[in-house]
């Protein structure tokens, strides 16, 4: 038997990952960034404590101003200068943030992202994902 690959198999494994993890913002909308000064943030950003990226941190997010929405969206970004590449969750963007953090990744020659974007309406998303309602946010 073949595994389901569906697009829905897909969120819903994010929505389980999302779920079982605190999302903890280090680095809030409008700080900078620890070694390159002029890398504004221009939302909230983070990642999903008690996961693991390709980095070995955490798996980042992108977290918007929107409420109880959930996963709408991935980007995979590829840094000529790391010389890796990583996923990225938005988490509760609306199109504007969606727009934001996709030009945010394209802007420099050494970084470039390709946005992945979830179809469902974003009231089904809310009911499908069993995050949604309890998440907790960390600000540090």
């Amino acid at each position: 038997m073949i595994p389901d690959a569906s697009p829905r198999a897909f969120w819903a494994a994010l929505d389980e990952l999302l779920a079982g993890a605190r999302l903890v913002i280090d680095r809030p909308k409008g700080s900078v960034h620890p070694r390159y000064p002029a890398m504004v943030y221009p939302l909230d950003y983070g990642y999903l404590e008690g996961t693991q990226s390709t980095d070995g941190g955490g798996v980042d997010v992108w977290h918007g101003s929107q409420e109880k929405i959930g996963i709408v969206a991935v980007i995979c970004t590829v840094d000529l200068v790391k010389r890796d590449t990583e996923t990225k969750l938005l988490i509760d963007c609306d199109e504007a943030e969606i727009s934001t953090v996709l030009s945010f990744h394209n802007e420099s020659a050494d970084m470039k992202g390709a946005l992945l974007r979830r179809h469902a309406a974003p009231e089904k998303q809310a009911r499908s994902a069993r995050s949604v309602s309890s998440r907790s946010v960390l600000r540090l």
